[in-house]
C-alpha cells in the first residue's frame, strides 16, 4: 500500500458567517489521483489552495510526508498547480512559458532546453515550442499550461478545473490524455471539479465534499453502486428514490413495501420490520417490457432519444415518476406517450441510504426524485 503523501487534519476556514472548510480531515497516498468533487460552494476549491499555500487556514494542519507545511509560503511547498484560465504569460513563447519555473530554480539553459522538449513531448505539443499563447486554441494552450506545472518534477499536481472551459468533446478527449499521464509519471495528482463524468472516468478516489464537510469518500464504482446518502447518489449520477416500510426480513435481504407493492432488496446488514428507508434505484437498473412480463405496470410518460442511449420517464401509481437509461440497441419496444409496459428489477438494484434512515411518515429534507 502506497504511503502517505499529504495529510491535512482538522481544516477550518470561515469567511465571515460563511464555513467553507467544517474540520476536513484527509489522507492523500503517494502516486494517488484524488478528486475532490462537490457542487459549487461545497469547498473543494477552498480545500485545493489550502494545500497550495493559497489560503490560510483558521485552525487545522497540513502535513507533507510527515513535515508540517502549515506554514509554508506556496512557492515552498514546491506543488505543480494548473489553473482553469491556464494563467500563461501572453509575451513569451511556448518554450519560454513551460521553462520558465527552471529558470527561476536557476537550472542552466541547456538543462532547460533539454527538459522542456521532454515536456512538451508529454503533452504532445513537441513541434509548439516558439507559438506565442494567442497563437493556441483553448485544449492546446492548457497542455501547456499542464507541461509547465509537470517540468520541475513535483511530487504533487493541483489541478483546479483545468477542463472546465473546454467543449464536450475536448475535454473527454483530455480526461484520457491525463490519465494516461498520470499512469505514465506516477505523480500525486488532487484534482478538482464539479463534473461527475470527470471524477468517475479518472479518478483512483474520490472525495464529495458539500457545505465544508465531506460527505463520502472511496473508489468512483463503489461511490456510484454504494451511495451513503441522497445527497451523494443525486449528485453523483441520476437514480429514482423510493421510500420503504420494511415488511420482512432474513439474513440477506429485505423485503420493501410502498402501499400495496412489494419488492426485495439485498442487503449486508440487518432491517429491522417496521422501520422505514430510503432506498435508491439507478435508471440504468430498470428492465422495460411489454405490459404483463415484469411485476410492475406503468404508463411511458416522456422519451429522449440520446443516440447510444434512450432516455424515458414512466408513471406508476405508487412509485410516482421513475426515470429509466437503456442502451437504445437493446431495446424491442417502440417507446410512445401513454404506451403502458411493464418494469422491474434485481434484488441488489436498489441500495439502503444508510445517512437517510426514516421514521415512520418522514422523508429526508430536500430529497428530490
Amino acid at each position: 500500500m502506497a504511503e502517505t503523501i499529504i495529510s491535512i487534519r482538522s481544516a477550518v476556514k470561515t469567511y465571515g458567517s460563511v464555513v467553507a472548510l467544517g474540520g476536513v480531515s484527509l489522507d492523500i497516498a503517494e502516486g494517488e489521483f484524488l478528486t475532490l468533487l462537490g457542487p459549487s460552494g461545497s469547498g473543494k476549491t477552498t480545500l485545493l489552495m489550502a494545500l497550495a499555500g493559497f489560503t490560510d487556514l483558521d485552525e487545522g494542519v497540513v502535513q507533507l510526508a510527515g513535515r508540517d507545511i502549515t506554514s509554508d509560503l506556496p512557492e515552498a511547498r514546491g506543488f505543480g498547480m494548473v489553473f482553469q484560465g491556464y494563467a500563461l504569460f501572453p509575451t513569451m513563447n511556448v518554450a519560454a512559458n513551460v521553462g520558465f519555473p527552471l529558470m527561476v530554480r536557476g537550472w542552466p539553459k541547456d538543462r532547460i532546453r533539454a527538459r522542456v522538449e521532454e515536456c512538451l513531448d508529454l503533452v504532445q505539443m513537441r513541434d509548439f515550442g516558439a507559438r506565442m499563447p494567442a497563437q493556441l486554441s483553448g485544449g492546446q494552450q492548457q497542455r501547456i499550461a499542464l507541461a509547465r506545472a509537470l517540468s520541475f518534477e513535483p511530487s504533487v499536481l493541483l489541478l483546479d478545473e483545468p477542463l472546465s472551459a473546454l467543449d464536450k468533446k475536448l475535454r473527454a478527449d483530455l480526461q484520457w490524455e491525463l490519465k494516461d499521464l498520470h499512469d505514465k509519471l506516477g505523480v500525486t495528482f488532487i484534482y478538482v471539479t464539479h463534473d461527475q463524468d470527470e471524477a468517475l472516468s479518472m479518478s483512483d478516489r474520490v472525495v464529495i465534499l458539500r457545505d465544508g464537510e465531506i460527505q463520502q469518500q472511496g473508489p468512483p464504482a463503489s461511490l456510484y453502486n454504494h451511495p451513503c446518502s441522497t445527497f451523494v447518489a443525486d449528485f453523483l449520477g441520476k437514480s429514482n428514490f423510493l421510500d420503504v416500510d420494511i415488511v420482512e426480513t432474513t439474513e440477506n435481504d429485505a423485503t420493501c413495501a410502498i402501499g400495496d407493492e412489494r419488492f426485495t432488496v439485498a442487503t449486508v446488514k440487518p432491517r429491522t420490520v417496521g422501520s422505514r428507508y430510503r432506498v435508491a434505484l439507478r435508471p440504468e437498473r430498470v428492465r422495460v417490457r411489454p405490459a404483463g412480463e415484469e411485476a410492475f405496470s406503468g404508463t411511458v410518460l416522456k422519451t429522449s432519444y440520446l443516440g447510444g442511449t434512450l432516455q424515458l420517464i414512466l408513471n406508476h401509481e405508487g412509485f410516482g415518476e421513475l426515470h429509466v437509461s437503456m442502451p437504445t440497441a437493446s431495446s424491442s419496444l417502440s417507446f410512445s406517450k401513454n404506451l403502458g409496459v411493464s418494469f422491474g428489477w434485481d434484488s441488489d438494484a436498489c441500495v439502503f441510504l444508510e445517512d437517510d434512515e426514516l421514521r415512520p411518515g418522514t422523508s429526508p429534507e430536500g430529497a428530490t426524485q
